[in-house]
């Protein structure tokens, strides 16, 4: 199982952002599930949305109803947990903070994001730390 951050849905769908060959590359070889955390729904659609048009924004949309890619739930303890790593974390935000939240519940260990920043100093509860991917 793979968990899909907002940065790698985007550079999936810009062909002009600087992420997408290789996220495009990286993706056509995954065979795992991949899981979009639907906390990144929003985050993603506006995105789309604003930067791309609203067709981006449809096709996006027809992706999840297509179940071309998995809607993760976000579960009551995964805000309690996304609270808790704010107060860590307060550079993260809530998005990526239920992302790890998420990604502990479900014991994995690879995240697609291209938000190095962000994740890079995060130590998950059940790994030393995340494998970011592409």
């Amino acid at each position: 199982m793979l968990l899909l951050d907002t940065g790698v849905l985007y550079a999936l769908a810009d062909r002009h952002d600087a992420w997408h060959e290789r996220v495009k590359a990286y993706l056509s070889e995954v065979v795992d599930p991949l899981i979009v955390p639907v906390t990144v729904i929003p985050e993603i659609t506006s995105l789309l949305q604003t930067k791309l048009g609203e067709k981006a924004e449809r096709a996006f949309v027809r992706s999840l109803t297509a179940h071309e890619l998995d809607l993760e739930p976000l579960q009551h303890a995964d805000v309690a947990r996304a609270a808790v790593l704010l107060a860590i974390y307060p550079q993260i935000g809530f998005v990526d903070a239920s992302i790890v939240a998420m990604a502990e519940r479900l014991k994995v260990r690879t995240l697609a994001t291209t938000d190095r920043r962000h994740f890079a100093p995060i130590r998950p509860a059940h790994v030393k730390a995340f494998d970011r991917v592409p």
